[in-house]
């Protein structure tokens, strides 16, 4: 078997300690509203719902002066276009007078969603989904304006451990062996590591939980006609029953190539299984932090039958700083990209359904890269304290992870997928190219788009400067 690179030491690391908030909004759609996520779907409209929507508002200041760093994570899929992501932003940005580099609108990535994109408002149920993102706003600008309302003295430490919920889904086709399909591949094992945030009040309460973790939520497909936000609403659920019901934020990782085994179904009970699934794994890593601000140093051998190491709890004191950046690179696109008239020429051409799908996708695509040979792909880079946050708004592969944990072992690494900019297309390895692949020619970015993310991303982690002070 395919052995991934070996997982971080499960290490708790000391994080932040300043003043922190947060606080959370329903922002469920409408039942009937345009949910066509498929090509494979035979439905238009959302029948009824499995478990709510949320936002979830994070806010993080080293002071009652200094300026907030805001992060939602939301029960959405993906943004389609860039207006209407921008007009989201914006009003964030406008509402709370910060920079572009003190706010992250994170997806967690659900298949079961809503459109979000005012252009299908001519589809069947697309007449609402301009008043739903308009309440989005509105919900949104509430949620953060209660975090930072809320914000208390508190400590935000971050562990390691590992779930088997993510699996590797590039599968060779046993029927076609020319080709790889989307699903399960039992012989390539996957990225199975796991990163909690925990948010602890001066009193030892836990304020909130935060999931990094890399799975895509295609558990429900073409068959579901619930929106839902698939295996994020159980394990959500279930870390909340045991946190007093402090929120918890999950935070989609570098997913490109991973999902659940049991996937692509339409039995809710399957999303809510993986749930459990990757709630216990978070429950586990939480029990077995120390209590907030203590670590344990080595204190001598006691010798019996045996010589023995003993180590002790004693007080540890948190980095009390913040940083924001945000750095484009540049990414050179496919040359072979058709142009929007040839996609266009396409559709009108073509009578089958899921071809369709694939080529309005792709039009969408093209339109959100523009017609240059690159395209400048923003990185959003926080630093809490000893802990790094590394944000981009497309699908890389989870190399992107797996890479910067090994280049700064002693640091928790956060990576997240789909933040802030519209979705383009995956960052797959350069291995892969040339390979028949959905990652890879749905991408537009040409080969070796990943491997300098990761360069970039990491050069933008050696420039931060640990415990600095908020500008």
């Amino acid at each position: 078997m395919n052995k991934p690179n070996s997982n971080p030491p499960p290490v708790q690391h000391p994080g932040f300690a300043g003043l922190i908030g947060v606080a959370r909004s329903d922002i469920t759609p409408p039942i009937g509203i345009y949910a066509r996520n498929w090509g494979a779907a035979n439905h238009e409209v959302a029948e009824g719902i499995h478990r709510p929507l949320s936002a979830t508002a994070l806010c993080l200041r080293d002071n009652k002066h200094g300026k907030p760093l805001l992060l939602f994570s939301l029960d959405l899929g993906w943004w389609r276009a860039t207006q209407d992501e921008w007009e989201l932003r914006k009003a964030l940005l406008d509402t709370f007078e910060l920079d572009e580099t003190r706010v992250l609108v994170h997806f967690t990535h659900t298949h079961s969603g809503p459109s979000i994109a005012r252009g299908d408002a001519d589809k069947p149920g697309g007449q609402l989904i301009g008043d739903y993102l308009d309440r989005l706003r509105t919900q949104m600008i509430d949620a953060g304006r209660r975090a930072l309302a809320s914000a208390q003295p508190a400590t935000l430490e971050w562990a390691y451990g590992t779930c088997t919920l993510a699996q590797n889904r590039d599968l060779i086709d046993p029927q076609q062996p020319s080709r790889i399909v989307c699903g399960w591949n039992p012989s390539h094992n996957a990225d199975d590591t796991l990163l909690i945030g925990r948010v602890t009040s001066t009193e030892g309460a836990i304020l909130a939980t935060l999931v990094n973790y890399a799975c895509h939520p295609v558990t429900l497909a073409w068959q579901n006609r619930l929106i839902s936000p698939d295996f994020v609403g159980a394990m959500r659920n279930l870390i909340e029953s045991h946190t007093d019901s402090a929120p918890c934020l999950f935070l989609q990782g570098a997913s490109g190539e991973l999902a659940p085994a049991e996937q692509y179904s339409g039995d809710v009970t399957v999303a809510d299984k993986n749930g459990d699934v990757l709630g216990f794994a978070a429950l586990s890593v939480l029990a077995n932090m120390r209590p907030a601000n203590t670590a344990l140093h080595y204190s001598g051998v006691v010798e019996s039958g045996a010589p023995l190491a003993t180590w002790t709890r004693q007080p540890a004191t948190p980095a009390t700083g913040l940083q924001a950046t945000c750095q484009p690179v540049a990414i050179t696109l496919k040359s072979d990209l058709p142009t929007l008239v040839e996609l266009q020429t396409q559709l009108a051409a073509s009578n089958n359904s899921y071809q369709q799908e694939r080529l309005r996708r792709k039009m969408r695509v093209r339109e959100t890269v523009g017609d240059a040979s690159q395209v400048p792909l923003k990185v959003w880079l926080w630093c809490l304290g000893d802990a790094i946050l590394v944000a981009q708004g497309n699908e890389a592969y989870s190399q992107l992870q797996i890479e910067l944990r090994q280049q700064f072992p002693g640091k928790a690494i956060i990576v997240m997928n789909l933040t802030n900019s519209p979705h383009a297309g995956y960052l797959p390895p350069t291995a892969l190219y040339g390979q028949d692949l959905y990652q890879v020619w749905q991408s537009p970015f040409a080969q070796g788009c990943l491997e300098m993310m990761v360069d970039h991303c990491a050069e933008l982690i050696a420039e931060m400067k640990p415990d600095a002070q908020n500008a």
